[in-house]
């Protein structure tokens, strides 16, 4: 048994090396920038690790020789090939039955994480999204490796926060930096990868947070160099100096990138719906998924895996119109139907290739109705590409450095933030959600970011409640009431049947003040019937209560059901422990006390 506690007491014993025994280091100082930088390094290994795996994949599978890519190539060398989508879905699928035998609840992204439980992730849930992602875009399917790398370096990140036992806002910012320092190494772009966290995952911007992240991004970034890691296939140069006049075309187009964005997370959803509602099994869909997309690869290969080649064709070749359109149509239709019927992936990577070619679109259209504007292809294509992904991702800033990195414009850099912008506005106005905020939504979560709001869940109104609630039986007369409660001995009572069941709430001023028949019952001047709370509601649930019935004051009864009181609550008390808990986030959050 002791040997089993070795790597514990080990960890101990070195964070108090680190910290405890060294006044000047804090747990926000120098060491978390250290721990930043070790995370980077374990986040840049191991996305190169699992692109080169993938790669292999694609190698046995479909014969992609070292240094191509699927998606880039024209035709599939045979027919046979276009099962393989279906065979990941059948493994897929005999992952969901051995999972689903093991009771496993639904895995926790970094988002999810960073938002609801501190920055705490199980490292089995990383491993098994991390291999279903594998599998998912190694046999072809129309998604991204981004979810699997983002988990991967976020759960080891952090496993070794908890490892220390750093505090909760210190384990979120280390969470954030693994998801940095993946997608830092995916791209090959520091900056990207910073925004990616400060916006995506640790959900806020501050001084404090800059030195470990950049450290988590630049090491990142120089471990995946080191490795031999592939750039983003982003490299233009010799793009027209734009004009002040152009900016308004780009803006539309941004708004539609954004429309675009909010269309696909629509469709993946209804293809999800359809599959519910033909009663078909989770562990069947994904081969139903393979099938189609296979059909769609033996079209095209472009629609296969993330788009990582077919991205790169575009920017190199002139396709016509009518040729990037219905790439456009059939790889929206191959995500779409992968990611619904049960693929493991994200549409990170999807949403830069299709909104590439909805920028290509978009010139194309231009020329044709307005040939006086001439926009230029691939600044349309870098224009679409960003502002569709924004919606979908939901980063504007993100996104933004991804252009300034992958073409070193920073004129081009100006008209991408604008049309940026527009899209994310358009989302956020209309529809609210990214893609992996919808996907919570779906599930019934509430969270829209990052931001730490897994405090409010554990502000509950059993914790706040007043349990010397003074209660009185609701058949007793308006007349007994003043004689048994006189003035000023209470503030409200709680009227209730026999067996302390929930009747309403009476507020003594009111009832002595009432100029009802004295034989009155209580009950007909109880306020509040309908309107009570349970002890598991959080603070959100239980403000939206009280909003609702217009109270200031509400009994807690036991469930919704008998109705047996337990207890009050009041709306002041309540904003009041919700300021407090916020002003303690706060803290910790800017590092005070």
């Amino acid at each position: 048994m002791p040997a089993r506690n070795e790597p514990q007491v080990y960890a101990r014993r070195l964070r108090a090396v680190l910290i405890n025994s060294i006044p000047v280091l804090e747990a926000r100082g120098i060491v978390i920038v250290l721990m930043a930088g070790v995370t980077g390094v374990i986040a840049g290994a191991l996305v190169t690790g699992m692109s080169a795996l993938v790669q292999g994949m694609h190698f046995l599978l479909f014969d992609v020789q070292p240094g191509g890519r699927l998606s880039a190539m024209f035709s599939l060398a045979s027919p046979v090939q276009a099962m393989f989508p279906a065979i990941g879905g059948l493994l897929l699928g005999l992952s969901v039955i051995w999972l689903r035998r093991r009771k496993f609840r639904t895995p926790v992204d970094p988002i999810e994480a960073n938002a609801l439980y501190g920055g705490r992730m199980s490292l089995t849930d990383t491993f098994i999204i991390v291999v279903q992602t594998m599998i998912s875009s190694g046999f072809g399917a129309s998604v991204g490796l981004e979810a699997g790398y983002t988990q991967i370096g976020s759960g080891i990140a952090s496993r070794l926060a908890r490892t220390f036992r750093l505090r909760r806002n210190d384990v979120r910012i280390l969470v954030g930096c693994g998801a940095v320092g993946a997608i830092a190494a995916a791209f090959d772009a520091p900056l990207t990868g910073a925004f990616y966290g400060f916006e995506l995952v640790i959900g806020i911007y501050s001084v404090a947070n800059v030195a470990p992240v950049m450290t988590a991004a630049i090491a990142a970034s120089l471990t995946a160099e080191v490795f031999g890691g592939v750039p983003f296939p982003l490299e233009l140069s010799g793009l027209p100096t734009l004009t002040a006049s152009e900016y308004v075309p780009f803006l539309l187009l941004g708004l539609l990138g954004g429309a675009a964005s909010i269309a696909i997370m629509h469709l993946v959803s209804l293809i999800e719906r359809v599959f519910v509602r033909l009663a078909i099994d989770a562990s069947v869909r994904p081969f139903i998924g393979g099938i189609v997309v296979g059909l769609l690869g033996l079209v095209t290969p472009q629609v296969l895996s993330s788009g990582h080649g077919a991205l790169h064709r575009e920017f190199a070749m002139n396709y016509g119109l009518a040729v990037v359109a219905s790439v456009f149509v059939m790889k929206l239709a191959a995500s779409a139907i992968s990611l619904g019927s049960g693929f493991r992936g994200g549409l990170f990577f999807a949403s830069l290739f299709l909104g590439a070619l909805l920028g290509k679109v978009f010139a194309g259209v231009m020329a044709l109705t307005a040939p006086a504007i001439a926009l230029d292809p691939a600044v349309s294509a870098v224009v679409g590409m960003t502002s569709l992904a924004v919606g979908v991702v939901g980063g504007p800033l993100t996104m933004t450095f991804l252009a300034l990195e992958s073409t070193r414009d920073l004129t081009l850099t100006g008209v991408v933030l604008a049309a940026s912008i527009m899209s994310a506005i358009l989302v956020r106005e209309t529809f609210g959600y990214s893609f992996s905020t919808w996907r919570f939504h779906l599930r019934g979560e509430t969270i829209r970011s990052a931001h730490d709001v897994g405090w409010m869940r554990s502000l509950t109104v059993g914790s706040m409640m007043r349990k010397d609630v003074r209660t009185i039986d609701a058949a007793t007369t308006l007349a007994e009431f003043r004689k048994e409660i006189p003035l000023g001995s209470a503030q409200r009572v709680i009227a209730v049947e026999a067996g302390r069941h929930y009747v309403g709430v009476l507020l003594v001023a009111e009832l002595h003040s009432d100029l009802s028949d004295g034989e009155t019952p209580v009950q007909a001047l109880a306020q509040f019937k309908d309107a009570v709370l349970v002890p598991s509601m959080n603070v959100q649930s239980a403000a939206e209560t009280f909003q609702r019935a217009g109270a200031e004051e509400l009994a807690v009864v036991e469930d919704f059901d008998d109705r047996i009181v337990l207890g009050l609550l009041t709306e002041s008390h309540l904003t009041r422990r919700y300021a407090e808990e916020l002003d303690k986030a706060r803290r910790d959050l800017s590092g005070e006390g």
